[in-house]
């Protein structure tokens, strides 16, 4: 586990030094890739989303591609068309930017929900299905996108099933102070961003998403993250608790957190950690009250 603690060390204290101010979100987020999961990206414009996405690509060498979400996006825009050839006249399919390991969807609910759909099968099956055909996309292929608060003009709420796709879901938010004075008279971080050498080959990162799986769970937290479910599926104020999927998803993430942090084995702590980001986007209610609920819900649920 020393050398896995040492990649990771590398990648974070790289991205620290490009997103001010943010160590422990840095570390959620790494740690929804190292789970194999996708991750959302909840923030007011400004706040350093984009730049975040090109970190993560430039500092581990995946190959990055970006899409701005407009309400005129088209599902082949994303996942690419079959286009006539007169020369031989067959079809020929043209890859649209999901053909990409980490594939940027900026600003995802200003697309329409046709647009949204398109997406699924690409998140949850890591392939698309163009005229009758599947298509393997890349391996390894992550999905990070970023949404603006709800109610601004021209955007368009996510469906549960869009949600359900994503491992985690977080908040950047305002920088403290401190940082932002930091931001301000330093470097440009985009400039800095490219003078910063990769510190993770591609096949390095897929090693620690293959060591994460062998992370060891036991038992009696395996009864943990039950109780934590049962208690938001008897909560007031949810229409409906945590799924099966989503205790998947919180033991994966949690088996990350650990690895990140050294350990070959999770910790009741570890599943504390990335419980809100894992569950939030997945329960009914506006956001604030909901990671409120769910912080209640760590304080009440005793580990077994």
């Amino acid at each position: 586990m020393t050398d896995n603690r040492t990649k990771v060390d590398a990648v974070l204290n790289t991205l620290n030094q490009i997103i001010v101010g943010k160590p422990h979100e840095l570390k959620l987020i790494f740690s929804c890739f190292l789970a194999d999961g996708h991750v959302l990206l909840e923030d007011l414009p400004g706040t350093g989303k984009t730049l975040l996405a090109q970190a993560l690509s430039h500092v581990t060498g995946l190959e990055m591609k970006r899409v701005q979400g407009t309400n005129d996006l088209l599902p082949s825009d994303l996942i690419g068309t079959q286009v006539f050839s007169k020369q031989d006249e067959t079809f020929r399919f043209i890859e649209g930017p999901v053909f990409t390991s980490l594939l940027l969807m900026d600003e995802i609910n200003r697309m329409p929900p046709k647009s949204q759909s398109a997406l699924l099968e690409a998140m949850e099956e890591r392939r698309v299905t163009v005229g009758g055909e599947h298509r393997r996309l890349p391996v390894p292929f992550w999905v990070v996108a970023t949404q603006n608060p709800y109610g601004q003009l021209g955007t368009f709420e996510l469906p549960e099933a869009q949600l359900d796709r994503f491992l985690m879901s977080l908040s950047l938010g305002y920088p403290d102070r401190q940082s932002e004075a930091a931001i301000l008279l330093g470097e440009n971080k985009r400039d800095l961003l490219h003078k910063i050498a990769p510190v993770m080959s591609v096949d390095e990162l897929m090693a620690l998403r293959s060591a994460v799986a062998q992370v060891n769970l036991s038992e009696n937290l395996v009864e943990y993250v039950l109780d934590l479910l049962q208690q938001t599926r008897f909560t007031d104020g949810f229409e409906s608790g945590l799924s099966t999927r989503a205790a998947q998803s919180l033991l994966r993430a949690a088996q990350a957190w650990a690895l990140i942090r050294g350990d070959n084995k999770v910790l009741p702590a570890d599943i504390q950690e990335v419980f809100i980001p894992v569950a939030a986007h997945r329960l009914s209610g506006e956001r604030h009250a909901v990671i409120a609920k769910l912080q209640a819900i760590l304080d009440q649920v005793g580990v077994a």
